[in-house]
């Protein structure tokens, strides 16, 4: 997966769009990908969380390269429902909350005493906090950077967009978190009755 990325994001980075947001995009990107590769060594993840990590990153790297108000699907999308805005911005902040809450849970299953009911809770507010936290950073970013940060900004005349954003964040967190409990429960409910 680790080379599919890198391949994939080689391309990305060719003639973005726009060569300031990509990035802007790609800095969390990077550090990300630096600390999980120096981690390795002393904390892997399962296949399934790090299969999350690269659809979500595949995601954002394609988005990224034609920037997230001008990808092809987006493009595709006005012209074919006459919408105002992009909507795959959206599609990604819930693909957020929805791809990241196994991994999180994951390291919590790992590092914490927790178990059962916080396994799910403390996972979600994460990535509703970590989305809070990325909409600020977009903040700082656009309150700095001049012309190129507001269209990094990317409100698209929405002045809900920020919250929209964190929502949609949160709502895909909780989706992931309502389907790996039902996915446990339903191999729980197996394992009891092969006994």
């Amino acid at each position: 997966m680790m080379i599919a990325y890198a391949v994939f994001w080689i391309w990305a980075a060719i003639s973005p769009t726009n060569r300031t947001q990509w990035f802007f995009e790609n800095m969390l990107v990077v550090a990300f990908l630096l600390a999980l590769v120096f981690t390795y060594r002393k904390y892997r993840f399962t296949n399934t969380s790090y299969a999350c990590m690269f659809i979500f990153l595949c995601f954002h790297t394609y988005a990224a390269h034609y920037t997230y108000d001008q990808t092809p699907f987006d493009l595709w999308l006005k012209a074919a429902y006459h919408t105002r805005r992009s909507y795959f911005d959206r599609v990604v902040h819930f693909l957020f909350g929805l791809l990241w809450t196994y991994p999180i849970r994951e390291l919590l299953l790992r590092f914490t005493t927790l178990r059962k009911f916080w396994t799910y809770v403390i996972p979600v507010a994460f990535n509703f906090a970590f989305s809070a936290l990325f909409e600020i950073m977009e903040m700082a970013v656009a309150m700095v950077g001049g012309q190129p940060g507001q269209d990094y900004l990317g409100l698209q005349g929405d002045i809900y967009d920020t919250q929209k954003d964190m929502g949609l964040g949160l709502a895909g967190a909780m989706v992931a978190a309502a389907i790996l409990a039902d996915v446990i429960r339903a191999r729980a409910r197996q394992a009891s009755q092969r006994k």
